[in-house]
């Protein structure tokens, strides 16, 4: 077997420490989650998530795409080339299951608290939050060129099914007992409206 370039190496480094990481976050939260922690249940030094990562919030953020990247690429997954209905039903049976997770929506809630208080970090966060809103607005305008327009624009519809989601799953948390529909019957609703954009 041919040894590994230090870059490959390195690459194989960070990408344990993030899957090492983003377990440690979803269980026990990311304030009691410290790089110590993180480097000695991965089997590495602490030097090795410095040479990946400036820092704990460094390393969070890579958790957090890593979380967002699977879950629009199931998302995609389970509406693209379907009809609306086919799409939504689908959706509708991945959002019983991931919206309200505990570890998951703790971990993005305790997050976004710390990084309220620090612009750098809330400005990543931000851009963030943007990409993720772009991935649905895709969806929807795929959604719209094949099936003609909702009720609201796509880039609207997407900031409205996102915000929706994170309340919901917060909800959930609280209270499992929430019903999820309330997400996709309100989708349901967006895409059999006619089209309101103003002119």
């Amino acid at each position: 077997m041919a040894r590994l370039t230090r870059a490959q190496s390195q690459a194989r480094t960070r990408e344990r420490l993030v899957a090492t990481a983003r377990q440690m976050f979803l269980h026990d939260g990311y304030h009691a989650t410290s790089l110590d922690k993180v480097a000695d249940t991965a089997g590495f030094s602490k030097g090795a998530v410095y040479s990946n990562f400036r820092n704990k919030d460094e390393l969070c953020l890579a958790v957090l795409d890593d979380i967002h990247a699977g879950h629009i690429e199931e998302i995609a997954a389970l509406v693209v080339g379907k009809t609306p209905d086919e799409a939504v039903t689908a959706l509708a049976e991945w959002a019983e299951r991931m919206v309200g997770d505990e570890g998951w929506t703790m971990l993005e809630v305790e997050f976004a608290v710390h990084a309220h208080r620090d612009p750098g970090l809330r400005a990543e966060l931000a851009a963030r939050d943007k990409a993720v809103r772009g991935a649905i607005e895709a969806l929807a305008r795929d959604w719209a060129e094949r099936t003609g327009p909702a009720g609201l624009p796509p880039a609207d519809l997407a900031t409205a099914l996102l915000s929706l989601g994170i309340g919901l799953g917060i909800q959930r948390v609280i209270d499992p007992g929430i019903p999820v529909r309330v997400l996709t019957d309100t989708l349901r609703a967006l895409l059999a409206a006619p089209d309101r954009q103003p002119t």
